[in-house]
């Protein structure tokens, strides 16, 4: 193939040392193609686009996590255990560093949309650039910006980089750590493997143990393709293994080895600690289902949000069009790549970049497929950069061999050949949705394969053949990826389950990306898609830019008012049963809120003894009993019950309502003298 060198380059201009630095940055090195780094840029503004467009209506996104932020911002000690309120009383269920930097803007510009959501659009767009300079040392630019237009356009993706939730920095992190281990394979130099262990650490820290799933192909990759002896490679290894159990593990230590009594319960746990959080909870539990009376009260919980454990689980109907359109070929491109290259040095890096993105790939859809513990489909985000590499390089290699061998010439059509049929079959499953869109797919397909036949078949019209049949392959596998992207991109993303395109009824009646609790997220009935679809709009909790309270948080406005006016000195202003509650009366208020039973209303947190010392030690002096809170009636019976012997109940009247009314089963109480 003949390179274009960049037109500054071949014109012989030397200029300024800034400006050639200038020129480089925008039109890239000379040996690229004169089109590949402006590509890469005009996917990074397509990547902003996406993540950005409308997001000043996005209101808090998932206030589970934006009371955190919002705390933090008002307390450096609730920052650093990343706790729901600013008392400190209860952390949230996950490491904080994705709070961290989001509590950092918050700081900075003020608490509001854009401080929690600013921050996720920019990590998007830094995976996309971090994912290209990573296919493209391996594969070249052609790969690189292909890998880079599929992450960019992978629908759940989109949907997540446009949410608050931990995905998009664990993102960030891990591809970063996968150029770091690239470059550690390449060169041999030990520092990038220790920084790619050191940022997989960072991962751990972000959403714990899934940041670990990509350690085998890490491992796997530098022990085969690394440039160092056998020895130094084992010895290698074992130095990042350190490294990545300090980067991990020291902020869990520091946890636990402050005192129980002056630090928060650690949300999601059974004991209050950091260690059973990560084997129970976010850990083995979310695998095995073991620890799923937390997660839902049942093994296998996860069915309910993310589909039956199994091999098909991410081409079902919940999670199919969210993630699975180019599996099929990446997997192809994968496999028909090591046979390829196996004749290769055993240091070949499109080897071993084939390695690492295969071991990321298998590992992660073993994983999420087999989970019986919770899950949800956008924690399916992170198969796209894997499958998104291995459509770039993978997609490159399939070309060579579709032109220079007979033996090969049928994978690469074949491969676009699954690819629409597996788009024909997602779009079918909504067929009210864009009609035209499955049979303009079905055609790109048929015309691409034809192309590549016919450019082999004829000299003469071989080139523009081959030219036109890529070009309707990328639009076969791109068309329906990109349409749900855009849909994601134009509605209000569900915080607390983002998802893109047309969603429908799921399993057991709760909504594709709907609510977890009762009612719609939000406090507020969901938009109305086509025929019946149904798109639910806001947060998990009630908390968006209209206010909280309201269905599902028991907790209304006239209510929040009174607990406001009759806080005193208290540093507490009510404990509820859950986050469900607390998360809206923090946002709303900006006050400490105890959720007693964390978020799903089961953690152990609060006891009889510890209530009691909040109360006489005028730290407490409102509690709501009842409420549901995520799963409803979940509340400590012992704790309830010392409530309701030791309190007064407040009327109804006192908050606004006619006196001796409420909602059924949730009611306020006063405790203490006072």
């Amino acid at each position: 193939m003949t390179t274009i060198q960049n037109p500054a380059v071949a014109s012989g201009e030397a200029g300024p040392e800034g400006a050639r630095r200038l020129r480089r940055l925008a039109f890239g090195p000379p040996e690229d193609p004169r089109w590949a780094r402006p590509a890469l840029w005009a996917l990074l503004v397509a990547a902003a686009v996406l993540y950005g467009w409308g997001l000043s209506k996005a209101g808090y996104a998932n206030s589970y996590y934006s009371a955190a932020v919002r705390s933090g911002t008002q307390s450096w000690k609730a920052f650093f255990f990343g706790s729901l309120d600013s008392g400190s009383f209860i952390t949230v269920d996950k490491p904080p560093m994705a709070l961290w930097v989001m509590g950092l803007f918050a700081r900075v510009m003020g608490f509001g949309t854009w401080s929690l959501l600013l921050p996720q659009l920019l990590e998007g767009v830094a995976t996309v650039a971090v994912l290209y300079t990573t296919v493209r040392r391996a594969f070249g630019p052609a790969a690189a910006v292909l890998a880079a237009a599929v992450l960019t356009l992978t629908p759940i993706t989109v949907a997540i980089n446009r949410d608050n939730n931990p995905d998009t920095l664990l993102m960030l992190l891990l591809v970063s750590a996968a150029w770091a281990c690239q470059r550690a394979a390449e060169g041999g130099r030990v520092r990038f493997l220790l920084l790619a262990a050191f940022l997989v650490g960072c991962g751990f820290n972000t959403k714990m143990l899934q940041a670990f799933l990509v350690v085998p192909a890490f491992g796997l990759a530098y022990l085969v393709a690394g440039r160092a002896g056998a020895l130094r490679r084992v010895a290698h290894l074992a130095g990042a293994g350190a490294v990545l159990a300090a980067a991990s593990l020291w902020w869990t230590l520091v946890v636990d080895a402050v005192p129980a009594g002056r630090r928060p319960f650690v949300g999601g746990s059974g004991d209050g600690t950091m260690w059973d959080l990560i084997v129970g909870y976010n850990g083995l539990g979310r695998v095995f289902g073991a620890d799923s009376e937390r997660a839902g009260g049942r093994a296998g919980a996860g069915a309910a949000f993310g589909g039956e454990p199994g091999a098909g689980r991410l081409f079902d109907d919940l999670s199919g069009g969210q993630i699975s359109w180019l599996i099929p070929l990446a997997v192809l491109a994968c496999a028909a790549g090591l046979v390829l290259l196996r004749g290769r040095p055993r240091t070949d890096p499109e080897r071993a970049a084939l390695l690492l993105w295969g071991g990321w790939l298998a590992v992660h859809f073993v994983v999420f497929s087999f989970a019986r513990g919770l899950f949800h489909p956008y924690y399916s985000t992170a198969l796209a950069p894997a499958i998104a590499a291995l459509v770039g390089g993978g997609g490159v290699l399939l070309f060579r061999a579709h032109r220079r061998s007979a033996a090969w010439a049928w994978a690469l059509p074949a491969g676009i050949a699954v690819t629409g049929a597996w788009a024909l079959v997602l779009l079918g499953r909504t067929p009210s949705w864009h009609p035209w869109l499955r049979w303009t797919v079905a055609a790109a397909a048929v015309l691409a394969v034809a192309g590549l036949v016919a450019g082999r078949a004829s000299r003469r019209a071989g080139l523009r053949a081959i030219v036109a049949g890529l070009v309707f392959a990328l639009a076969a596998g791109l068309a329906g990826p990109a349409a749900f992207a855009v849909s994601a991109a134009s509605s209000r993303t569900n915080g607390a389950n983002p998802l893109a395109g047309p969603v429908r009824e799921g399993r057991g009646g709760i909504p594709v990306g709907g609510p977890i609790g009762r009612g719609a997220p939000g406090g507020a009935p969901p938009g109305r898609g086509p025929e019946g679809f149904t798109r639910p709009r806001g947060g998990m909790f009630p908390g968006g830019p209209g206010g909280p309270g309201g269905p599902g948080g028991g907790v209304s406005a006239g209510m929040t008012g009174y607990l406001e006016r009759n806080q005193g000195t208290a540093l507490w202003l009510v404990a509820v049963p859950s986050a469900l509650e607390a998360s809206s009366i923090i946002l709303r208020t900006g006050r400490p809120v105890i959720a007693m039973g964390g978020f799903t209303g089961r953690d152990p947190a609060m006891t009889v003894a510890r209530l009691r010392r909040y109360v006489e030690e005028g730290k407490l002096r409102y509690v709501l009993v009842g409420g549901g809170g995520v799963l409803p009636d979940l509340g400590s019976a012992e704790v309830t019950a010392w409530v309701v012997k030791t309190g007064a109940p407040v009327d109804p009247g006192e908050y606004g309502g006619p006196p001796g009314s409420g909602t059924p089963g949730v009611r306020l109480y006063r405790l203490g003298s006072s």
